[in-house]
């Protein structure tokens, strides 16, 4: 099986979305700027002293806290820790291939989730899964012709190696026929320096890889978003007063939930709705 592509940042968009269209997924180096990513690890380690690892529960009690990991320490509500965030979230070449994937059914997307993952020493491998599966019910009842509906990116914060417990990928296991669930031999490592991306479609199977040592921990987050008329995974709309993101860029303002969701030029209605008009419009 081939390694995950690797890509600079400069690279054409269409061989980007090949590549996502092959493999499902590829890496993209130096995504984000270091000052970025300095930032938010920075921030990271600061609020990660707070977080007990095996705390995460994916909302679904014990059950999450076994896909969760016990001793992976996970949180979210990033752009409270960090403004830097808000740079990320702005990230253009995430927004092209995010758009390229996403706009040809929906009107506009929002933020998933953006989530520290920090695997610890001994972590056992994460069950291999796809995170379109949050939206079980559509994926069953449209496989294999279902539309893409979530684009993630798994980013460095650190310097991500298969004995750290790199995000392991199953490439091009975005188009099979059958839902079919695979097995580690089956996976390849994307292994990551700080600001590198792999970028992948929420129909990739992964998982976070084993961490092999005795006293390190991976460094590494996520970020995801997903279309206008589905619910993400994080509320992070609740995290802002209404005119608390005024400052900054509508495309923020959007992926944060403050702004309401308009299916143009796609049929559907207006979603996210607030006094029965756009929240922007409030």
């Amino acid at each position: 099986m081939q390694p995950v592509q690797r890509f600079a940042p400069d690279t054409d968009l269409d061989i980007l979305l090949k590549a996502m269209a092959d493999d499902g997924a590829f890496i993209a180096e130096n995504m984000f700027d270091a000052a970025t990513i300095a930032a938010i690890r920075e921030a990271s380690d600061r609020f990660a002293e707070e977080v007990a690892p095996g705390s995460a529960t994916q909302g679904m009690g014990d059950d999450g806290k076994v896909f969760a990991g016990a001793n992976t320490v996970r949180f979210s509500s990033l752009a409270r820790l960090t403004p830097a965030f808000f740079t990320m979230l702005d990230n253009e070449l995430f927004h092209q291939v995010a758009s390229a994937l996403l706009l040809p059914t929906c009107g506009s997307y929002w933020l998933n989730t953006a989530q520290v993952m920090y695997i610890g020493p001994g972590e056992k491998a994460q069950a291999l899964h796809r995170d379109a599966d949050n939206w079980w019910e559509y994926v069953t009842a449209t496989w294999p012709d279902s539309v893409e509906i979530t684009i993630s990116a798994m980013i460095g914060l650190d310097h991500v190696t298969e004995e750290l417990g790199a995000t392991r990928v199953v490439p091009a296991s975005h188009r099979t026929a059958k839902l079919k669930q695979y097995d580690d031999l089956d996976t390849m490592p994307a292994e990551l320096g700080p600001g590198d991306a792999l970028v992948y479609s929420g129909y990739v199977q992964h998982g976070g890889g084993a961490n092999l040592t005795t006293d390190r921990w991976r460094r590494a987050m996520h970020m995801s978003v997903v279309v206008g008329w589905l619910a993400p995974e994080e509320a992070a709309a609740l995290d802002f007063q209404l005119g608390e993101l005024d400052d900054q860029s509508e495309r923020v303002q959007r992926m944060l939930g403050h702004r309401s969701y308009d299916p143009r030029p796609h049929r559907g209605g207006g979603l996210w709705l607030r006094h029965v008009k756009a929240i922007e419009d409030n």
